[in-house]
C-alpha cells in the first residue's frame, strides 16, 4: 500500500514538476531565440544596418514634423497677449462711469486681466515712445481717449471675438478692437502642418512596413531548404515564425533609436542659429526637444511596424514553404 501511495506522489509531483518547466522552457525558447535573431542581425552587418538606415530615417520625418508642429503651437500659445481686447472710452465720459466699468469688467469671469490707461498716460508714454514732446506741449487739449485693456481667460480666436462683440455693447465704449486676423492665420497653418504631418506619416509608416516585409521575405527565401528540414523533424509554423519575428522587433528598436538620435541631433544642429534669431528680437523661445513619453512612443510605434511587417511576411511566405520528396 505505500509504494502505491509513493508512486502517486511521485507521479503528482512529477507532472507539478513538467508544468513548471514547461512554462520556464517556453520563457527560456523565446529568449534563445531572440539573442539568436539579433545574432543574425550580426552575422549580416551590411544588410541589416542598410535596413536600420532605411527604418530610422523613415521615421525620423515624421518625428522632426510632429517637433515642428510642437514647436509652433508653443510659439502661438506664447502670444495671449495677442488677444487682448482694447477698449476706447467715449469723450467727456465721467471718471466714476469709467471707474464703475473697470470694476464690472474685473469681477468677470470671462476676463483674466483689466489694465486702465488714462488719457494722461496714453499721452505720456506717446510723448517718450515718437520723440515728439515738445511738439506735442504746443497742442490745446488731449486728442488722446481713455482705454480698458482686456485681456480674456480663453484667448482662443473665436472666444475673443465673442468677447468683443460683448464689451462693444456698453454704453461708454466708443469702439473696441481686437487685432487677431495674424493669430487666427497662424493657427490655421498649424492645423495644416497637424494634418500634413498625419498624412507623411501613414505613407511613410507604411513604407517601414513594406521594407520590414520584404526584408524578412528575403531572409526566409535565403532559408527555404533550412526551414524545409526543420518542417521534417516536426518543428511547427508557430517556432519557424519565431525568430523571423524577433528580427522585425530588432529592426524596429534600432530603427526607433536611429530615429531619435538624428532627430536630437538636428535639434542641437539648429539651436544656434535659433538662438542668434531670438537674440535679435529678445526673445527666449528655445526648442522644445522630444520628452521621454514621447521617445517611448517612438520606439513602441517603431517596433510595432517591424513586427507587423514580419507578421504578415511570415505568414504568408513560411505556411507555403513544405518539405518535397527525394
Amino acid at each position: 500500500m505505500s509504494i502505491l501511495f509513493t508512486g502517486r506522489a511521485t507521479g503528482a509531483a512529477a507532472k507539478k514538476i513538467s508544468l513548471l518547466r514547461r512554462f520556464i522552457m517556453f520563457w527560456l525558447n523565446h529568449a534563445r531565440q531572440a539573442v539568436a535573431s539579433l545574432g543574425e542581425l550580426w552575422r549580416t552587418p551590411s544588410a541589416s544596418i542598410l535596413t536600420i538606415a532605411v527604418l530610422g530615417v523613415s521615421l525620423t520625418l515624421p518625428a522632426t514634423l510632429h517637433l515642428l508642429v510642437k514647436n509652433m503651437q508653443q510659439i502661438s500659445s506664447s502670444f495671449t497677449q495677442a488677444a487682448e481686447i482694447s477698449l476706447y472710452i467715449r469723450e467727456q465720459t465721467p471718471d466714476n462711469q469709467v471707474q464703475s466699468l473697470v470694476a464690472i469688467l474685473q469681477a468677470d469671469r470671462d476676463i483674466s486681466q483689466v489694465i486702465f490707461v488714462s488719457k494722461q498716460q496714453a499721452m505720456t508714454e506717446f510723448q517718450e515712445i515718437s520723440g515728439f514732446g515738445a511738439a506735442l506741449n504746443y497742442l490745446d487739449s488731449n486728442p488722446l481717449p481713455d482705454v480698458i485693456r482686456v485681456l480674456p481667460k480663453n484667448t482662443a480666436p473665436e472666444a475673443a471675438q465673442l468677447l468683443l462683440k460683448r464689451l462693444s455693447n456698453e454704453r461708454i465704449v466708443d469702439f473696441a478692437k481686437l487685432d487677431i486676423d495674424w493669430l487666427t492665420r497662424l493657427n490655421a497653418i498649424v492645423s495644416m502642418l497637424q494634418q500634413a504631418v498625419a498624412i507623411i506619416a501613414l505613407l511613410l509608416l507604411s513604407a517601414v512596413l513594406l521594407i520590414v516585409g520584404n526584408t524578412i521575405r528575403l531572409s526566409i527565401m535565403n532559408k527555404k531548404d533550412e526551414i524545409e528540414v526543420m518542417k521534417l523533424v516536426g518543428a511547427t509554423d508557430a517556432f519557424i515564425q519565431r525568430p523571423f519575428l524577433y528580427t522585425g522587433v530588432w529592426f524596429g528598436i534600432f530603427g526607433g533609436l536611429l530615429a531619435f538620435l538624428v532627430v536630437e541631433l538636428m535639434l542641437w544642429w539648429l539651436q544656434g542659429a535659433i538662438s542668434n534669431v531670438t537674440a535679435l528680437y529678445q526673445s527666449d523661445f528655445s526648442l522644445m526637444a522630444m520628452s521621454f513619453q514621447e521617445f517611448i512612443g517612438l520606439l513602441i510605434i517603431a517596433v510595432l511596424l517591424g513586427l507587423a511587417g514580419s507578421y504578415l511576411s511570415v505568414r504568408r511566405h513560411i505556411s507555403a514553404i513544405e518539405p518535397t520528396g527525394p
